[in-house]
C-alpha cells in the first residue's frame, strides 16, 4: 500500500476522531469546542510536558493510535469544564480528560463500525513513549488559548489496516454505489422546513391544561448553551441566536456531521 493511501486513510480516521472528541468536549463544557484536522506535515514542537493516551483498535480496523496532549491543554480543558481558572495538572484532571476520551472513542467505534465493519476501541493513559518514524496528524482547536495542536500518532499496523479497509470499501463503492451524490442535484431547489430549538421540557397533561397568558415554562437548556437547528426533527447544526433585521436568526458554530450525510444515508 503506497504512502499516499495511508496518509489519506489516517486523515479520514483523524477527522472521525476529531468529530467525536469535539462532541464529547462540547457536551462537557456546555459550549462549542471545534476540532479540525490540520494540513501540516511537520507540526510545531512544544517544550511543555506531554500527556499521552493509547487507543487500541480491534476488529475490522486494528492497531494503535496515540493521542498527545500537553499539560497547558489539559489545564485549559479542565478549567472550561469546571468553570474555574486554570490550575496545574493533577491526577484528578487527568482522570477527567480520560473520561472524556472514553466517551469520544465510544462514538468513534460506532462510526468506524458503520464505515468499515465491527470495530472496538479502548483507551488507556500511557507514559514514557517515543514516536520515531510514526505518521503524525495534527488537530487544532480554534478556541484553545494555548495555541498548541493535539497530535495523533499512528503505528504501522493501524496504517496498514486503515488503508486496506478503505481501499476495499472504495473498490466496492465504485462497482455499485448505494446513492450517487449527483442525484442530489435533482432536488437542490426543494424547499425544506428547518426550526430552532432553544430547549424542551416534558409537562404532565395537568400542567399543560393550566397554561395561560403570563405562564412561564422553564426549559432544559442554559442561556449560554448553543441553540439547535433541526431538519425534520434531526439535529444538523448548533449555534448562537442572533437578530437579523428584526427577525431571529442563527449563527452556526458547529456542524456535528457532514450535512450531505443526512441525505445520502
Amino acid at each position: 500500500m503506497d504512502n499516499k493511501t495511508k496518509k489519506e486513510a489516517a486523515h479520514s480516521f483523524a477527522a472521525a476522531f476529531a468529530a467525536t472528541l469535539s462532541g464529547s468536549v462540547t457536551e462537557a463544557i456546555g459550549g462549542p469546542w471545534p476540532l479540525e484536522v490540520m494540513d501540516c506535515p511537520n507540526p510545531p514542537t512544544s517544550k511543555d510536558v506531554p500527556i499521552h493516551f493509547r487507543m487500541t483498535l480491534r476488529g475490522a480496523v486494528q492497531g494503535d493510535c496515540f493521542v498527545e496532549f500537553y499539560e497547558p491543554q489539559v489545564s485549559s480543558l479542565v478549567a472550561m469544564i469546571r468553570k474555574e481558572p486554570a490550575e496545574a495538572v493533577t491526577d484528578q484532571s487527568r482522570e477527567m480528560v480520560t473520561s472524556i476520551l472514553v466517551s469520544a472513542i465510544s462514538g468513534l467505534a460506532e462510526s468506524l463500525s458503520q464505515r468499515y465493519g465491527a470495530t472496538t476501541c479502548k483507551i488507556d493513559p500511557v507514559a514514557g513513549l517515543a514516536f520515531g518514524g510514526m505518521l503524525v496528524v495534527s488537530l487544532t482547536v480554534s478556541n484553545d488559548v494555548t495555541g498548541s495542536p493535539l497530535l495523533l500518532y499512528f503505528d504501522g499496523e493501524l496504517l496498514e489496516s486503515l488503508a486496506h479497509v478503505s481501499d476495499a470499501r472504495h473498490s466496492g463503492d465504485s462497482e455499485e454505489p448505494a446513492v450517487h451524490p449527483i442525484n442530489l442535484k435533482l432536488v437542490m431547489d426543494v424547499e425544506l422546513n428547518v426550526s430552532l430549538r432553544f430547549g424542551q421540557r416534558q409537562l404532565p397533561l395537568r400542567e399543560v391544561l393550566e397554561l395561560g397568558s403570563g405562564s412561564v415554562i422553564e426549559l432544559d437548556r442554559m442561556v449560554d448553551e448553543p441553540v439547535e437547528l433541526l431538519l425534520d426533527g434531526k439535529l444538523i447544526a448548533r449555534g448562537e441566536a442572533v437578530i437579523v433585521d428584526g427577525n431571529y436568526g442563527l449563527r452556526v458554530t458547529e456542524i456535528p456531521r457532514p450535512l450531505t450525510a443526512n441525505f445520502l444515508n
